[in-house]
């Protein structure tokens, strides 16, 4: 499955960009991707604990009343709402106005910068999931976000992750989504972003396994799972398991299978898109 920061490809890939029993609330201290950043901030902590159980409505109600003014606010409050969009694949009008209230807001480069990466994201997202062929709306934000993000911009380890996405389940270019995904994994690494980690894993073991290289994919989706749970990422484990799942022997596949199948019922069928995953790798 694509994912957002997941991304991240849809059904058709390995699994994505989320919740095993369910632990207490994560605290998750640095998480960044998809511009939702977290700190010590009692609203970043709030924030982050409704994100990762997929509440993205809630956590954008909190975000509202500085969004207002407040470009940064603005921008995050867009990004968990295109979020949304990837794991439900509903809240497309929502997170089209909170698109459209941060670019309006954004007053330099790295604003307007972050504010096309996440549209190219949206309608990345749109197409990917059948929604609408957004395709060449998704590559022209993304190419304009990469004109105003500077190489060594925060936001850019996140646009790279993104082109790969493109690169890889949209233009159908292993090689180059396989560029891209390391620049992103190098960019994250650089900057302490676990969470974008997480997925940057996921998709080069992703790549690994469609190349057969089994051992590197086991690695990478372990990688992936294990990163996601120590932040309690809850709504992007299931999917790292099933991930997992494709590249693992048949009895330890069954049992990752199922555990993410158990995460899913308790997420209410969160990601929407992983029921078909995992149904069609047991039939």
């Amino acid at each position: 499955m694509p994912e957002s920061a997941d991304s991240a490809g849809p059904v058709r890939s390995s699994a994505d960009p989320v919740p095993v029993v369910l632990p207490g609330p994560a605290t998750a201290p640095e998480v960044s991707a998809a511009g939702t950043a977290v700190g010590d901030d009692p609203l970043d902590r709030a924030v982050w604990r409704l994100r990762s159980r997929g509440c993205w409505d809630d956590a954008a109600a909190l975000l509202e009343p500085h969004a207002v003014r407040h470009a940064p606010a603005a921008l995050r409050r867009a990004a968990l709402l295109v979020e949304r969009c990837m794991f439900t694949a509903t809240g497309w009008a929502a997170a089209e106005d909170a698109l459209r209230a941060a670019e309006a807001l954004a007053g330099d480069d790295d604003e307007r910068g972050g504010a096309a990466c996440e549209r190219g994201h949206l309608a990345y997202t749109a197409t990917v999931l059948g929604v609408r062929d957004r395709a060449d709306e998704a590559r022209s934000a993304l190419g304009r976000a990469a004109a105003l993000l500077a190489p060594t911009a925060a936001g850019r380890p996140l646009l790279d992750f993104r082109r790969g996405l493109m690169a890889e389940h949209v233009a159908d270019s292993p090689d180059a989504a396989r560029a891209a995904y390391r620049r992103a994994h190098a960019g994250a690494t650089a900057q302490g972003d676990a969470l974008l980690l997480s997925f940057t894993w996921r998709h080069l073991a992703g790549l690994a396994l469609r190349d057969g290289e089994l051992a590197e994919a086991r690695h990478g989706f372990a990688e992936s799972l294990r990163i996601r749970e120590e932040l309690g990422f809850l709504v992007g484990t299931a999917p790292a398991l099933a991930a997992l799942a494709d590249a693992a022997p048949e009895a330890d596949a069954e049992r990752l299978r199922a555990e993410a199948a158990r995460l899913l019922r308790l997420m209410g069928g969160i990601p929407t898109w992983l029921a078909g995953h995992l149904s069609t790798a047991t039939t």
